[in-house]
């Protein structure tokens, strides 16, 4: 198959916040992942020894495939852009090209680093070398067509999160779980059992690529297609969900009878400015905020079951 590389430069008074409306509006059209190249960086990441230099201009790439639907997608991209410029975007410009298959597998992946995460966690993509330290935790990842890299804020915020709330022996539930990369985190980080839901199911075959990558082993996790909470029975210590808010937000009511005894729920994925609206749907399910933490523009919240519930 043919794919079309489309590249939309832009300006923007935010371009953080412009970038990822822009990567939204790539996913709404059926896209499972793409490329962020801006020109801030988080000087607390460490690139692990492979740093490259920061992009001259501020882009987001999306790979489409070149089939019927090809036009149709583009027009309701320029759409959408367009709706952007009086508010947000200053200035933009979209280049395409086709690429072979075997190309666009390879082409994103320059773009993807070690990337130290925390004091103990270290995401490294496959086809890197890296020597991590004696008591580092390497998460061995390739995500394929799936979103999940760890250099993104909301899942660098779900695992710093999950690091300081999951115990030893926690059963794990990941809702959306996109290359598999929280489950794979929380085996390591001493989970019992893991288990990670999607609805679609070429993320489920990503991740379960991943956990095995990770010598994570059969008996220890289960993967569901399915519509994100309401396709999972069961209880669980720990929920968590790198999603966004629009489809966090109408899930919550679930999450309660997901949580064994005084269970928690991470989730991310979450714009700052969504912050009042998600606040009020965790407390009006019943449960109780414990933390939230903030990077660039987006929050992870986490919340406690109370036994009172």
């Amino acid at each position: 198959m043919k794919w079309i590389r489309t590249r939309i430069t832009f300006e923007a008074e935010d371009p953080g916040v412009a970038a990822d409306i822009i990567a939204d509006m790539f996913c709404d059209l059926g896209l499972q992942g793409v490329i962020v190249e801006t020109g801030s960086r988080d000087p607390d990441l460490d690139w692990a020894g492979e740093a490259v230099a920061a992009p001259e201009k501020n882009a987001v790439i999306g790979f489409f495939p070149d089939d019927d639907r090809l036009g149709q997608n583009r027009l309701e991209l320029e759409k959408r852009l367009s709706r952007l410029r009086p508010g947000l975007l200053l200035e933009y410009k979209i280049h395409s090209s086709g690429i072979e298959e075997q190309d666009w597998a390879e082409s994103w992946k320059q773009h993807f680093h070690p990337v130290r995460i925390t004091d103990r966690l270290t995401v490294k993509p496959t086809w890197r070398e890296y020597a991590g330290g004696k008591d580092e935790i390497i998460i061995e990842l390739d995500p394929g067509m799936a979103f999940g890299t760890g250099t993104h804020p909301t899942t660098a915020l779900c695992l710093r999160l999950m690091q300081r709330h999951m115990k030893p022996g926690f059963r794990v539930l990941d809702i959306g779980t996109g290359s598999g990369i929280l489950m794979v985190a929380a085996a390591k980080l001493g989970a019992a059992e893991v288990c990670g839901t999607d609805c679609d199911p070429v993320a489920i075959n990503v991740a379960e690529q991943n956990l095995r990558l990770n010598s994570v082993k059969e008996s220890f996790f289960s993967l569901n297609t399915g519509n994100l909470a309401e396709s999972v029975t069961g209880t669980w210590n720990l929920v968590t969900a790198n999603i966004l808010t629009s489809t966090i937000v109408p899930m919550i009511p679930d999450i309660p009878r997901l949580l064994e005894g005084e269970g928690i729920f991470i989730a991310s994925g979450i714009l700052a400015s969504s912050r009042k609206e998600i606040k009020a749907a965790i407390r009006e399910s019943g449960l109780e905020i414990l933390e939230i933490l903030r990077e660039e523009d987006w929050i992870g919240v986490v919340s406690i079951k109370t036994m009172a519930f």
